[in-house]
């Protein structure tokens, strides 16, 4: 069995293209196991070979994790980077996902151009997501389970090693006696992947001693039927999105198939970083489709809201709550606004001649825009310019000695466009969703 890893990794390297390879270690024993048979072998080293690892500083012991991935490098005398990063719960996804978002957004910003990030899942964990997705309502992208290769920022994601088996990669760590981190996490029940591995898989191979076998065979078949429904799908999803605002036409995505409406969320959804429904949350958005004109729903679940406002869709992160109580005064430098905006002036080296004092709708404001014979309720500003109605409590107003000049970079009076013109700049706003 000791070969299988060395003989098995050579004929993989053989099969690709001579790109950079990077490995994401852990220093558990299956990357460990990975990380060390690569070492061995002379193509991957002239392939720049090197490691990445993730500190999330979740546990006490994490930088000592780090220390140990990086003697483990040295003395296999290969570069390992040591990626900190900062997990954020406040999305609502739970700790797991919001671990594993932090981890792959680390990834790959790191990631050089053409570089390969090699991930040391296995057989094993392959049945283990199958089941975790069946469990959750997947259709066949999900049922698929993980892909052995896909795009990630500069380069790829591959999965050399998910045709075998845990045992395979344990059985190297063993007989090269190599040091491994045991985190404690992975022997959590309370953890959905760690229930199925420790208390279930096994009990469905002992009664099905092919269990993996058929997991995995029906993964295969999930993916051949994923990637001909990707076939009719990607092309109305040209047809749907709007770049611009990434937006998605909802009339003609309720008319889309469910075969084929179920994936183009999900990878909508996906290209704007947030994570797909379940199934009842499905049928709550297209529930939710037919509201009365007028309204906007808003469909939430863990790191994501989904809007449905002027006839399309529109998916966000949570929004944080907003101080409408907040202010401050601003002369045109970088200011950071509540909902995770931007307000700056169009020349970032410009100066405003006076402050001014920036804040919150509160109600009841109004603005004379400049060129305009009448003087304007915000509120019908708002519906008449179609400013998204979950940016309108985030959008800063710009005060001069009590006196409205400017709302963001939308709308500006008289002594607004005097103001910024002496500055010789714009304001400009970015909001944060």
């Amino acid at each position: 069995m000791i070969p299988a890893l060395l003989e098995h990794l050579a004929a993989a390297l053989a099969g690709t293209p001579a790109v950079p390879l990077c490995v994401a270690f852990s220093g558990g024993p299956d990357s460990t196991a990975l990380l060390h048979a690569l070492a061995q072998l002379p193509v991957a080293r002239e392939r720049g070979l090197r490691a990445l690892h993730v500190d999330h500083g979740l546990n006490a012991d994490s930088r000592v994790w780090a220390e140990h991935c990086q003697r483990l490098c040295a003395s296999l005398d290969m570069p390992c980077a040591v990626l900190r990063v900062q997990v954020e719960t406040h999305r609502g996804e739970g700790l797991e996902a919001a671990a594993r978002r932090a981890r792959y957004a680390a990834f790959e910003q790191n990631l050089g151009e053409g570089e390969w990030l090699l991930l040391a899942h296995h057989r094993d964990d392959q049945a283990e997501t199958v089941l975790l997705k069946l469990l959750r309502g997947a259709g066949p992208e999900g049922l698929g389970g993980m892909r052995e290769r896909r795009a990630l920022g500069k380069g790829q994601l591959w999965r050399p090693v998910l045709a075998l088996s845990r045992a395979q990669l344990r059985a190297h760590v063993e007989a090269h006696g190599l040091p491994c981190i045991d985190d404690p996490s992975n022997a959590d029940a309370r953890l959905s992947r760690n229930y199925l591995r420790h208390d279930i898989l096994p009990r469905l191979v002992a009664h099905w001693p092919q269990a993996t076998d058929s997991i995995l065979h029906s993964a295969t078949l999930s993916q051949a039927a994923a990637d001909t429904l990707r076939a009719q799908w990607l092309p109305a999803f040209t047809r749907l999105h709007d770049a611009g605002n990434g937006s998605l036409a909802m009339p003609d995505w309720l008319a889309l198939p469910p075969a084929l409406r179920e994936p183009l969320l999900d990878h909508w959804l996906h290209r704007r970083g947030l994570p797909a429904p379940t199934a009842a949350q499905r049928q709550q958005i297209e529930r939710q489709c037919q509201a009365r004109p007028g309204r906007t729903p808003c469909i939430s679940w863990a790191g994501a809201e989904l809007r449905i406002w002027k006839a399309r869709l529109w998916a966000l992160p949570p929004q944080p709550p907003i101080d409408p109580a907040w202010h401050c005064e601003w002369r045109g430098e970088p200011l950071a606004l509540p909902d995770g905006g931007l307000l700056r002036l169009s020349d970032p080296a410009a100066r405003l001649p006076e402050p001014l004092h920036v804040r919150l709708r509160r109600g009841g404001e109004h603005l004379k825009p400049a060129g305009d014979a009448h003087t304007r309720e915000l509120r019908d500003l708002f519906q008449q310019g179609e400013l998204p109605p979950w940016q309108r409590l985030a959008c800063p107003l710009l005060y001069a000695d009590g006196e409205l000049v400017a709302v963001a970079d939308r709308w500006l009076s008289a002594r607004g466009e005097a103001l910024f013109s002496v500055a010789a700049s714009r304001p400009e706003w970015r909001p944060g969703a």
